[in-house]
């Protein structure tokens, strides 16, 4: 089959609005958390959100919107979006120049689209609210598109005039790591030459909050404290929101252009517990299976794997089947592993695409970001190596793990591709 290359990048997270801002973050440790405005209240327990800065997004009224430079959107494009598809807007607009990409191949049957997204919950309230209590003519015509999962790719096809396959992927948190998957396999059978990748949720109340109904969400106030994956403290998981674009590319297509290459998706594999609607498998069973899947689509043995950039949202149960999962996964040299949600928060459906970004980031700049806030690793990490300060050794091939309600497993395995191939 052909070979697939990641060849742009698009970030609006909360540890940066571009790549090198994350780079600098993930390389320093910087935290994107801190306390959110919308948490203000007695009556709501949770207090810390990764927060996006530099957008604002005051009332769902899309002329009060603020985008910050260079960003600009028109009123037309903005009539039929949430502010979901505003980050994931601004993002694909990074990649595109990331990857040299010129109009025409954006818009070409052979590029397609792989999205993924909750939906807005905040703009489909809003909707709803209005036709409830104002009756049906007072509802926004676009108020039927802008609330729903499908928003992300309805938008960004008609913005970008995708003309190849496109698709919005719905699989909880695991959504947007299936979307890479997806896209790898298209391009892998011929069917499309280029797909963008886009995971992007809201960062708003109406989107994490509820959340706290699990008991999943972290009660901490001091962001030196949660998000803290494998630490015996772990509370819950810190909620963000943003959009992350990847670029991928048949490999001789991009070689014949002449761009530079993150790194090749070696490979992909998934799975299904089969065992709860929230809860993980505690051994780790799905996830084990989704890696070992991987690493055999790849083409690669467990010992070939430098690093795993793990799903460890920072709940307890969550966190100790991903390690079950890693130590039968690797019964032999473990991989270095750490969660960088412990810097950026949990971005639901946008994790995936965003910790692959993040995999593709760690292997053009030769580092492992440490996995943050730990003051006490917990003793089930033990053969473990978990990343609690800067190391020296440089990743080769790395694995971005995704899992998601109702036990959905997805594990991706990204390879260098050597500099005199590019």
């Amino acid at each position: 089959m052909k070979r697939v290359a990641v060849t742009g990048l698009g970030f609006i997270t909360s540890i940066g609005n571009d790549k090198a801002q994350v780079a600098d973050s993930l390389i320093n440790a910087k935290t994107g958390v801190g306390l959110f405005h919308e948490f203000e209240g007695a009556d709501i327990p949770v207090k810390l959100a990764g927060t996006v800065k530099g957008f604002s997004f005051p009332s769902s009224d899309f002329e009060d919107w603020i985008l910050p430079q260079p960003y600009r959107l028109t009123r037309e494009q903005k009539r039929p979006m949430a502010p979901n598809s505003v980050y994931a807007y601004c993002a694909m607009q990074q990649a595109i120049g990331d990857a040299a990409l010129d109009p025409a191949m954006v818009s070409d049957p052979m590029t397609g689209l792989m999205t993924a997204s909750g939906g807005s919950m905040w703009m489909a309230y809003e909707n709803l609210h209005t036709m409830l209590t104002r009756g049906v003519a007072k509802c926004p015509p676009m108020g039927v598109v802008n609330g729903i999962p499908g928003s992300l790719y309805i938008n960004l096809v008609s913005c970008f005039k995708i003309l190849g396959a496109s698709l919005g992927v719905s699989s909880a948190c695991a959504s947007s790591a299936h979307a890479v998957g997806l896209a790898a396999d298209l391009i892998r059978l011929g069917r499309q030459n280029t797909v963008f990748v886009v995971g992007a949720e809201d960062c708003s109340k109406m989107t994490l909050l509820p959340f706290a109904g699990p008991r999943t969400l972290s009660v901490q106030t001091d962001p030196r404290l949660s998000p803290c994956a494998f630490d015996v403290k772990r509370d819950g998981f810190v909620g963000t929101g943003g959009a992350a674009v990847l670029v991928l590319e048949e490999m001789e297509h991009a070689l014949a252009r002449k761009v530079p290459i993150y790194a090749e998706v070696a490979g992909w594999g998934q799975s299904s517990d089969g065992y709860n609607v929230v809860a993980p498998h505690p051994k780790g069973e799905g996830l084990d299976r989704a890696m070992k899947a991987a690493m055999q689509d790849a083409g690669i043995k467990p010992e070939d794997v430098d690093y795993i950039n793990a799903h460890a949202t920072s709940t307890q149960p969550g966190d100790a089947a991903e390690i079950a999962a890693i130590k039968a996964a690797f019964p032999g040299k473990r991989p270095f592993v750490s969660s960088t949600k412990s810097l950026t928060g949990h971005g639901l459906s946008l994790a995936g695409a965003m910790e692959a970004a993040f995999c593709c980031l760690s292997i053009r700049n030769k580092f492992m970001p440490v996995s943050a806030n730990i003051t006490e690793l917990d003793p089930m990490c033990d053969g473990v190596p978990v990343i609690t300060a800067p190391i020296q050794d440089v990743p080769r091939t790395v694995m971005s793990n995704s899992s998601g309600f109702g036990g959905t497993n997805v594990a991706l395995v990204f390879k260098p591709v050597p500099e005199t191939a590019t």
